[in-house]
């Protein structure tokens, strides 16, 4: 697949429409044709694809604010094909939870959840992310649920992977120590009843 950096696609759009109308005038249309042919394919490309491979890759380069900015170049994110729009949405989840805005990362990785993602890999890390603010609100009971949905899908990266593992050690361990403290609160409450002393008798 060829790419083409976005500011010299907007620049080739550009030349190409404004040069075919330029040509259309002074010569013919049919001159200006294959100019209006190329700048309509490369807009249509634009608003089909966007932005969202270039900016997955400054993501993995961890160039957050540079990819926060190729995202906002997608000015009609409804118009994307839908695995892109997927990809988009979960950029700007991820992004959002990356600066610790919880809520808008849950607001996008519920939308690119309900959208078609091409594997279960992406997937898995959606629920993932859910499940890690869900543990980062106290909701507990929400963060289980959202991993046993990721641990029943058919992840292939081992990072994914090792992801999925920590989570939920980590789930495992505050269940375990939230157990202690309430086997430790019943033993305190039970000792301090023991130790009551009986009213004197009169």
């Amino acid at each position: 697949m060829i790419k083409i950096n976005i500011y010299l696609r907007f620049a080739l759009i550009a030349l190409c429409l404004v040069g075919g109308t330029l040509l259309s005038i002074f010569v013919g249309f049919w001159y200006a044709f294959p100019l209006f042919l190329v700048g309509i394919a490369l807009l249509v490309g634009y608003f089909l694809l966007g932005t969202v491979q270039s900016a997955a890759e400054l993501v993995q380069l961890q160039q957050i604010d540079a990819a926060s900015e190729r995202l906002d170049l997608i000015k009609f994110p409804k118009l994307l094909y839908v695995t892109n729009r997927a990809y988009y949405y979960l950029l700007r989840g991820s992004i959002a939870q990356f600066r610790k805005d919880n809520e808008n990362a849950e607001r996008f990785l519920t939308m690119a959840q309900e959208l078609e993602l091409p594997t279960d890999n992406e997937r898995a890390m959606i629920k993932l992310q859910l499940a890690n603010i869900a543990a980062q609100r106290n909701n507990i009971t929400k963060a289980k649920a959202l991993m046993r949905e990721a641990k029943t899908m058919k992840v292939t990266e081992a990072t994914i992977k090792n992801q999925l593992d920590q989570m939920d050690q980590q789930l495992k361990q505050y269940s375990a120590a939230r157990a202690q403290q309430m086997q430790h609160g019943r033993r305190g409450f039970a000792a301090g009843k023991s130790k009551r002393r009986r009213p004197k008798m009169r």
